[in-house]
């Protein structure tokens, strides 16, 4: 395998500057650029033939049902693009997932299960092992989402129990989410101002429509957002995800 060509020709200019200018926001110009510097530190030490190959530990999943959903084939461009936007790809592991779903205090039919910062749509494939009334992804980078459409079309499982799949390409912070009793799930996907953002539009979404919601909050980074929105009840903690209920009201 040839070196990887480092290129930026395919980054949206406006986009990249958007991130750039909130991530200096959010913590300060010094902040932001030791945040880059390490950021782009991890990313080159992730080029070299170790590091490469042991990307290729979470390929289980996709050798089995015919899926590409590792994060070893991201794109180096996708990986520069995820630095700009501090968001990283990196798909659930299928076990801890189906411990973090069965977890749940409620039944899955008649829910709808959102992922935000999809990715290539693992978890959108494994939830379908339930019986939610659909299931939503929305990934920020065009190209990730393009990925799991094709996994979303290809993919069959007998264990499979929805199948109403969808992704879609987006800013989770403009997501408007349906009128229908929710799961969200969260791996970590966002910084911080970012995810209080989230947290804070399906507030207002709850209180517009009321209806049943949970939140699945995996790697439990900024676990401290949460305790700022008291209107969510932890009701399940291990040192790896919480899962939150909405109070009504």
């Amino acid at each position: 395998m040839g070196r990887p060509e480092l290129s930026l020709g395919k980054v949206n200019s406006n986009n990249a500057l958007a991130w750039i200018r909130e991530a200096v926001r959010a913590r300060g110009l010094v902040g932001a650029l030791l945040y880059y510097a390490l950021e782009s530190l991890e990313l080159l030490q992730d080029l070299s033939p170790t590091r490469r190959r042991s990307r290729y530990g979470d390929i289980d999943y996709d050798f089995d049902h015919g899926v590409d959903t590792t994060w070893a084939t991201v794109a180096l461009r996708t990986r520069i693009r995820e630095l700009l936007s501090g968001a990283r790809y990196q798909p659930s592991e299928p076990s801890l997932f189906h411990q973090i779903l069965q977890s749940l205090p409620i039944q899955p039919e008649g829910f709808t299960f959102i992922d935000l910062g999809s990715g290539k749509g693992r978890t959108l494939l494994m939830a379908s092992a339930y019986s939610f009334r659909r299931i939503v992804g929305l990934e920020l980078l065009a190209e990730l989402d393009a990925v799991a459409r094709q996994n979303i079309a290809g993919y069959h499982d007998d264990q499979q129990r929805c199948f109403a799949l969808e992704s879609h390409a987006g800013d989770a912070r403009n997501f408007e989410f349906p009128a229908e009793p929710t799961v969200l799930y969260l791996f970590n996907p966002f910084p911080e101002p970012v995810l209080r953002t989230v947290l804070s539009n399906l507030r207002y979404s709850l209180t517009d429509f009321p209806r049943p919601a949970y939140v699945l909050y995996h790697n439990l980074v900024h676990e401290k957002v949460f305790a700022e929105h008291t209107w969510l009840q932890p009701v399940y903690r291990t040192p790896q995800y919480a899962i939150y209920r909405a109070r009504p009201g």
